[in-house]
């Protein structure tokens, strides 16, 4: 079994912060910037699936969707699932930027993991809800067996983060101290000889304070 954790391509929020003011998190488009990084990496990741069959579990934001879109995998796309859980971190209602720019130092100050967004969530809302994607994932392999195995999965950079710290118990202080992926940056987690495996770690900002690594020796 392999899960291969793709991020979106640059959107409108990624170059223009307070986007966030006039459109919802959910509606954010790529840029022309975007659309291009998307187009070239679909050969990357057509490859990468090879000839075999892949299940599509992707965020129904309309950046991810329009990633997912453009890299222009019929042939081998077995089924295609919009899943809510693999959405971004939710940040309310983010209409005032000199708040916004209010939250986003708390956030930093407290911890990405545990600091709940007013009307919003915490990284520890979305850990819970990508241990939930995470857990009928694997049921739904082990009872279907015309699920492939290969599964895309099209998301967030924090999304993609929490969903390695759940499948390898990663302690807070080490997620806390990964970087986002670059847009359309690839993570494969292949299941083999009884244990996941990452292809290569996350880049980080500081050593885990607690001492911990994302690959053990």
């Amino acid at each position: 079994m392999r899960i291969i954790l793709l991020r979106h391509a640059e959107s409108l929020g990624n170059v223009d912060e307070l986007a966030y003011c006039r459109v919802p998190d959910h509606s954010l488009p790529l840029t022309e910037t975007g659309e291009h990084q998307a187009r070239t990496a679909a050969p990357a990741v057509r490859e990468m699936i090879g000839d075999h069959p892949v299940a599509v579990y992707v965020s129904p934001y309309v950046r991810t969707q329009r990633t997912f879109e453009l890299l222009e995998l019929g042939d081998v796309v077995e089924r295609v699932v919009p899943e809510p859980r693999l959405r971004e971190q939710d940040w309310g209602n983010l209409q005032d930027p000199v708040d916004q720019e209010i939250q986003k130092r708390k956030r930093h100050e407290f911890g990405h993991f545990y600091y709940r967004l007013p009307y919003g969530e915490s990284g520890a809302d979305v850990d819970d809800r990508v241990a939930s994607f995470l857990n009928e994932l694997e049921h739904r392999v082990e009872a279907d067996p015309t699920h492939p195995n290969t599964a895309l999965v099209v998301s967030h950079g924090l999304t993609m983060r929490l969903l390695c710290r759940r499948m390898f118990s990663w302690s807070i202080d080490l997620f806390e101290s990964l970087s986002n992926p670059d847009h359309v940056d690839l993570r494969v987690l292949t299941f083999a000889g009884r244990k996941w495996r990452l292809d290569r770690p996350f880049e980080q900002w500081r050593d885990s304070p607690d001492g911990t690594v994302q690959l053990p020796g």
